[in-house]
């Protein structure tokens, strides 16, 4: 763990935190793009900007939670893609 590093604190500090990690990131963004059947160019730029962005919004806070990470990719990802922003926010709701 180096300095510069964000630290996420994984579900309600039930699991280690752990250092932010761009590429976890990304390709879970993809997969929801093509979940949504976003074709895989399109789901890879997509998964770029929505990291792009999430690493902007890290760049001032040294710790947050999952949840804070999910919300804002979330709403980044809307903008993009909602059925692929639906996917993704609703990714760990049992059905």
């Amino acid at each position: 763990m180096a300095d510069g590093d964000t630290y996420i604190i994984k579900r309600k500090g039930q699991r280690p935190t752990e250092v932010f990690d761009r590429t976890k990131l990304h390709q879970s963004i993809t997969a929801a793009s093509l979940s949504a059947r976003a074709p895989e160019g399109q789901a890879d730029n997509i998964a770029h900007a929505v990291t792009n962005y999430v690493l902007e919004w890290l760049e001032q806070r040294p710790e947050v939670t999952s949840h804070d990470i999910r919300l804002v990719a979330t709403r980044h990802l809307r903008a993009h893609h909602p059925d692929a922003a639906y996917l993704y926010e609703q990714h760990r709701t049992t059905l």
